[in-house]
């Protein structure tokens, strides 16, 4: 076929596309105004997952399925947007890998709100400034966020989805990697690229910052520098990427959670996280997990954080692999309730794949 009717081709289909998007944007429509009336949530993410699935089992090629989700996340931003204008809290400033997490689960049609710290992502949920929050909560190399775990102590904020991100630093930079003089970064980003650097800019002035977003920005204002932060944030302060790819563990992964005010169905591969406080006495943590052995419930993560309150007192955390409305899950939880001072259900939310 001759290039020019290929491309005629590509017009028409184009065309079928835009006209079969806004057919399923007016569905969208009318299913915000059921929603409305009914007062169910905005966004629901055991359907998202549930879509996801659908529309990867469709695909046979030559399209990836990392394309087609990356196509209907945007599709399904805009559907959130023509229900509701969403309004989500993320651990700023713009440009953070918290940022980029919350765009890879709301997509770019929603709005974004950056706040300074955890404790005031978790008080614009509750008092319902922001539609949902995003938060860090654990690293794979650095461990847990133990600040998101303390304040989930005193919240009501329900988990209702959770983000595995993974994190890839690159070197931005508006000059040449040979002029470069000074480089910003956050210390843990520094650290987790100290070979690299080592290797590439063994002479260059390290000043750590308070933030990848501040040192992105920094070097966006000031001659001969450089930062270390992810693409993302090149692009929002427009620095050119110089290396990518540049930590020493390539599997460096941050899992971030959504915050809202809602308990997801379950959609069969489910994640449920809790947490409980327990006097200190012999056995008492291998009798508070022996209910999960018992039921065949496999845990993910156990974190203990000081109650605070009164000396060698603690609460414990932990990640299950289930939902809350699962019968064995139910029945550890009620079995293990008694043996607790306080015991609060977090979220039972989908289990999150790594975000595009």
């Amino acid at each position: 076929m001759p290039l020019d009717d290929l491309r005629k081709k590509i017009d028409e289909i184009d065309a079928k596309i835009v006209a079969l998007l806004n057919e399923r944007y007016q569905t969208v429509i009318e299913v915000g105004r059921r929603k409305k009336n009914s007062l169910g949530a905005i966004y629901v993410p055991e359907r998202e997952k549930i879509v996801f699935e659908k529309v990867a089992a469709l695909n046979q090629g030559p399209m990836t399925q990392t394309t087609l989700k990356a196509v209907y996340r945007e599709i399904m931003s805009g559907a959130l947007a023509l229900e509701h204008p969403l309004n989500i809290a993320y651990l700023g400033p713009e440009g953070s890998f918290t940022h980029l997490a919350a765009v890879s689960k709301f997509g770019h049609s929603v709005a974004y709100v950056p706040k300074g710290n955890i404790d005031d992502i978790f008080a614009d949920v509750h008092n319902g400034r922001a539609d949902y929050g995003c938060v860090p909560v654990e690293n794979s190399t650095e461990g847990v966020v133990s600040h998101t775990l303390d304040i989930f102590v005193n919240s009501d904020a329900k988990i209702c989805a959770e983000i595995n991100l993974r994190v890839h630093h690159s070197l931005l930079s508006k000059f040449p990697m040979k002029s470069i003089r000074k480089l910003y970064s956050h210390v843990q980003s520094l650290s987790q690229c100290r070979a690299w650097i080592s290797e590439y800019l063994p002479d260059v002035e390290i000043h750590e910052c308070s933030s990848n977003s501040r040192a992105a920005a920094t070097a966006a204002e000031e001659p001969d520098s450089a930062a270390i932060a992810g693409c993302f944030a090149g692009e929002i302060y427009g620095l050119n990427v110089l290396a990518q790819n540049i930590e020493d563990n390539p599997n460096n992964t941050t899992r971030f959670l959504v915050l809202g005010n809602q308990m997801p169905l379950p959609t069969g591969n489910d994640k449920t996280s809790i947490c409980f406080a327990i006097k200190d006495r012999v056995g008492v943590l291998y009798d508070a997990l022996l209910p999960f052995k018992n039921e065949g419930i496999t845990l993910t993560m156990i974190e203990s954080r000081p109650s605070k309150v009164q000396n060698w007192e603690y609460y414990f955390f932990i990640d299950l692999l289930g939902h809350i409305e699962d019968e064995k899950v139910k029945r550890a939880i009620e079995y293990l309730r008694p043996q607790t001072q306080a015991l609060r259900v977090l979220g039972s939310y989908p289990c999150g794949d790594e975000a595009i």
